[in-house]
């Protein structure tokens, strides 16, 4: 019950932030009586009348007046932002229509202006949740606002097509800017191109863009090169990698920052060429490049998978000289680390640590706990972390139930297995084809046949929705 409160809380203060944004976006300059008063209207209902648009119930209307007026004097303080509404976790897909929503009640105020703007960010946002019909059908109500689309409208609409996987339609886009007056694709637009290219493997593509690039006279800037770095490190094309580092630092115009360090570093890291990371660790030192938390974060996991536990240490004690705090990410690389390699005490020891130092555990670390008790059979210490969880405000996800409802499924136990899958209702986290193939084949080894062939025609039937 707590865990529903609390996840309501933060839904409130996310519709607040997303609000606020809006107001922010399209200059709506009124007094806080006006604005408390239309989100009661769009959420819920006026003073509980049932007029209002019924978004969502009257009583969370209230709470996100409530917080509204608690964070209009000390906004910073409230960290969630309009994407923890929309396109964060496992409510991308749902929360997103409700942002949409909002927007188009906006539009209908007297006081609302359209601004191109206010739909780039949108349309990036759309980008982000995988839903390109939604971002062609924003430009069409953009145009019926009377605005013509700006070149950061069209790049934003590129990246909702590339991230969406429709990479010819996010060509045509391209294509269609270059007779555009004033709408000519610039290094942001190439950049968000060659950046869905690569995240769809397409890396053939890549050469010809910049090829093209080059013929338009388009030079490359530090954002290009991060993302060229960073795509062939992932694809551990290291010599297309070292290339475009080369090409950077010829360029005259770009250097490599904080990121390029971690790209570099992270590829030699993740694929176990300790000897490379380390020289380029030493490298960018010398180019007067700091490391930072996400370098140090890199340099621990990458030894830990390595077994080089001594090495590992000496990152933190290099972390603690140099002042630097263990964060939960931290932690979590360590407990991962010590957890696979079966040494429970060791991981217990940090995960005591870590909740010692004030640093909330979240749902990686159960995961990591979970899985390692799981394989060593101690199922009392996987019972202990669910009623951890069930005491404590953390947020929870699917892969989460996945690993619990996998620990019990592969002792036996399936009557826990099905109160954890009947739990995942609670807390509004969607099965998917790796919760349903766990629970069949643990039904299936203890001859369920029937419960098993029902939670495979429940799986096709979610998979329809």
């Amino acid at each position: 019950m707590a865990s529903l409160l609390q996840e309501e809380e933060r839904w409130c203060r996310s519709a607040v932030m997303l609000l606020l944004d809006l107001a922010e976006m399209v200059h709506i300059y009124v007094v806080v009586v006006r604005i408390s008063e239309f989100v009661v209207w769009c959420m819920g209902g006026r003073n509980g009348g049932g007029n209002g648009m019924g978004i969502i119930g009257d009583g969370v209307a209230q709470k996100i007046v409530r917080i509204y007026w608690a964070s209009k004097e000390a906004r910073p303080s409230l960290q969630l932002r309009a994407t923890d509404l929309s396109c964060s976790g496992s409510g991308s897909g749902v929360m997103m229509p409700v942002v949409v929503k909002i927007f188009g009640l906006l539009r209908k105020q007297h006081w609302y202006k359209p601004r191109c703007q206010t739909y780039a960010k949108l349309l990036v946002m759309l980008g982000k949740c995988r839903q390109p019909n939604q971002a062609s059908l924003l430009l069409e109500v953009m145009r019926s606002d009377g605005l013509q689309p700006t070149i950061d409208v069209y790049t934003a609409l590129v990246s909702a097509y590339g991230l969406s996987g429709l990479l010819d339609e996010a060509f045509r886009t391209v294509n269609y800017m270059k007779i555009i007056p004033d709408c000519k694709p610039d290094v942001f637009t190439y950049s968000i191109l060659i950046k869905c290219c690569i995240k769809l493997g397409r890396f053939n593509m890549v050469q010809q863009i910049l090829d093209e690039m080059l013929d338009l006279g388009i030079e490359c800037n530090t954002v290009t090169y991060n993302t060229l770095i960073d795509g062939y490190g992932k694809a551990e094309f290291f010599e297309l990698m070292e290339s475009s580092l080369t090409d950077m630092l010829e360029s005259g115009t770009c250097h490599p920052d904080v990121f390029t360090f971690n790209s570099m570093v992270g590829a030699y890291g993740r694929s176990g060429r300790i000897k490379q990371m380390e020289k380029w660790f030493e490298e960018f030192q010398l180019m007067g490049l700091k490391p930072d938390i996400m370098t140090c974060n890199i340099l621990v996991k990458s030894y830990g998978k390595a077994g080089m536990y001594k090495k590992m240490g000496s990152v933190l004690d290099f972390m603690k000289r140099r002042f630097y705090c263990p964060t939960v990410v931290t932690y979590n690389i360590i407990i991962e680390t010590f957890g696979k390699a079966g040494d429970i005490e060791k991981m217990d020891e940090i995960f005591l640590k870590m909740k010692h130092q004030g640093l909330k555990p979240n749902s990686i670390t159960y995961c990591s706990l979970v899985n390692t008790y799981s394989k060593a059979g101690l199922l009392s210490k996987v019972d202990s972390i669910v009623r951890q969880v069930e005491n404590s405000n953390v947020v929870l996800d699917t892969p989460f139930f996945n690993c619990v409802i996998s620990a019990y499924g592969h002792a036996g136990d399936v009557d826990k297995m099905v109160d954890m899958f009947m739990a995942m209702k609670d807390y509004k986290c969607k099965p998917d084809d790796i919760t349903f193939a766990t629970m069949i084949e643990a039904c299936l080894a203890q001859g369920m046949i029937e419960a098993a062939q029902d939670l495979e025609s429940e799986m096709i039937k979610a998979n329809k929705k």
